[in-house]
């Protein structure tokens, strides 16, 4: 029989012989009182209403009270007739009480009066002696059955008692017995249960776990032990910080990289929340502040390197937060079981970026004022003040001025991007006239424009709201925009520019008629040093990435939208003036 048959006829019956039990009581209790209540009610009160008529009675005679007295107990009397010969008795006592309030001094009647008083006392007397016989049999009646079905209940849950835990308790005990010594490391227990209940299930299921540990142990527990620890001593060896995290963001491991920069011992990390890592320690609270937040970034956004003291010196980390998900046998959804916080070391690589982002706005400035000696020197040439020069060597003056030119526009966008890079753009945001921009953007391309036979085309409403920008800068982006629109297009083409104002914000486009750029590189156009492959356009790779990092700093944004055979669109977006 199953456990759960057992537990329920068991409970079951126990509960029937309860209620059976608690019937029986009921019902002779019942009748029992019903048997007093008769005592009370019908013989005591006659009793007590006689007692009260005699004493009426003695205080008539000694002219202490008035009649009415006997007369009330004698209504109530009369009202108060239960047993045979009372009704007659009251009668008699009626008549004679009238005839002794036409004479007091009757004594005759007054004897009458008290033996009739007497007879109806004793006539109830005898009935209560009944009526108590009466009570004490259906009392012993009770005790009988209340005693023999209670008895019975007794018996029944004393049986229970031993039976019923044992069915239960001793297969949980020798169940506990086996589990413990598996626990010890016993993978040759089992457990043998005949019963048909779940326990002979149960034993089926874990003899079956036992087997499968014992040829688990037998197969793969040392070599399992062997690869934990070698992959513990590998995330030890790394010489970048490494943090692990379970599901419920809780420390599983930090390698000693980890410890030393966070300046904590192993015990005061390992087992730990990090929630309440975070609360004593900066350190821990920046690296893990992601994960305690859920807060999951784009693989395409990049984060400015952690600042952190480390090795003597002050030094920088990229950090990266993986979510660790794995897919259970026989399952096909994957589980998340946790994080693992990565810090690469690039205080090398910063420094080396910082060495030659110094040493480019170093060259470039140096380059300036040799190129400006140049281009002086060939506006006197091509002026002819030092003398006249020919046709021929005119076209190498024009070659020569084109050269100088490109090398002060590469010097230009060089120490531009050496500001970018140091943070230390200079920038004037103010209120500013949208179509003026633009307009002075056009006309810095004006004669590149013409040389290629481009039109040009302006589409700005006649009242537009001015643009918080800084003039400057944002005119260069354009002019900067403007002139790749006009490098990419083909010749005789049009390129249209559009200025209009959405949802508290300006936006600048320039639409070129070139080739457009392939989807995979569209992504990388903004990147530094980055030229799409197969350009024949000269260039340096930087006028995007400078344009972003002036958009940006003012607060607005740049994007772009290709269609590869059919042309670009530049798009920039800045706050409008309030």
């Amino acid at each position: 029989m199953k456990i759960k048959a057992k537990l329920t006829l068991g409970v079951g019956l126990l509960f029937a012989l309860i209620i059976l039990l608690a019937f029986v009581s009921i019902q002779q209790v019942y009748t029992l009182a019903q048997d007093t209540k008769n005592i009370l009610t019908a013989n005591y009160n006659s009793l007590e209403h006689s007692r009260n008529m005699l004493d009426a009675l003695e205080k008539i005679i000694s002219k202490e009270e008035d009649m009415n007295l006997f007369e009330a107990h004698l209504i109530e009397q009369e009202q108060n007739i239960t047993e045979v010969g009372e009704a007659e008795m009251t009668q008699s006592l009626r008549l004679h009480f009238n005839q002794f309030k036409t004479n007091l001094g009757d004594s005759v009647v007054v004897k009458k009066i008290r033996a009739e008083v007497n007879d109806l006392m004793k006539v109830n007397l005898e009935a209560i002696q009944r009526k108590s016989a009466v009570a004490e049999n259906t009392a012993n009646n009770a005790e009988f059955w209340i005693g023999l079905i209670g008895a019975f209940c007794f018996l029944i849950a004393f049986t229970l008692l031993f039976n019923l835990p044992a069915n239960i308790a001793d297969p949980v005990k020798e169940l506990t017995e086996s589990i413990t010594q598996i626990a010890a490391g016993d993978y040759t227990q089992r457990v043998h249960f005949k019963s048909s209940s779940e326990f002979g299930e149960l034993a089926d299921s874990f003899n079956v776990m036992a087997k499968k540990l014992e040829a688990f142990n037998a197969s793969s527990l040392a070599k399992l032990i062997t690869e934990k620890r070698r992959i513990d001593t590998l995330i030890n060896k790394m010489h970048d910080p490494v943090i692990g995290l379970d599901e419920d963001k809780k420390v599983l491991f930090a390698n000693e990289e980890a410890l030393k920069i966070t300046g904590l011992k192993p015990e005061e990390v390992i087992g730990k929340s990090a929630l309440e890592l975070s609360v004593n320690n900066d350190l821990i609270r920046s690296l893990m502040q992601d994960v305690i937040a859920d807060k999951k970034e784009s693989p395409s956004v990049s984060q400015p390197p952690m600042k952190i003291y480390a090795d003597g010196k002050e030094s920088y980390f990229e950090k990266e937060v993986l979510d660790i998900s794995v897919t259970p046998t026989g399952e096909k959804t994957p589980r998340h079981i946790g994080h693992v916080i990565l810090l690469r070391n690039v205080t090398a690589y910063k420094e080396l970026d910082s060495a030659k982002s110094n040493f480019i706005a170093t060259i470039s400035h140096e380059f300036k004022t040799p190129i400006s000696s140049i281009k002086m020197s060939l506006q006197l040439l091509e002026n002819g003040r030092i003398g006249a020069v020919n046709e021929e060597q005119k076209n190498l003056l024009h070659s020569i001025h084109e050269d100088a030119e490109r090398l002060l526009k590469i010097t230009g966008e060089l120490l531009d991007m050496a500001q970018v890079e140091t943070g230390n753009i200079q920038l004037t945001v103010l209120s500013s006239d949208a179509k003026e921009i633009i307009s002075q953007a056009m006309e810095a391309n004006r004669n590149a424009s013409e040389q290629k036979k481009i039109r040009l085309e302006l589409h700005c409403p006649d009242h537009l709201p001015h643009v918080l920008a800084d003039s400057d800068k944002t005119t260069w982006v354009m002019t900067n925009l403007i002139s790749n629109a006009i490098r990419y297009s083909y010749d005789n083409s049009v390129v249209q520019l559009y200025v209009n104002a959405f949802e508290g914000h300006i936006e600048f486009a320039v639409k070129d008629t070139g080739q457009g750029i392939q989807p995979q590189y569209v992504h990388k156009v903004f990147d530094r040093y980055f030229r799409v492959p197969g350009t024949t356009s000269e260039g340096t790779g930087l006028g995007l990435a400078i344009s972003k990092e002036f958009i940006e700093a003012q607060g607005g944004k740049i994007t772009v939208e290709s269609d590869f055979g059919a042309g670009s669109t530049f798009k920039v977006s800045l706050n409008i003036s309030l």
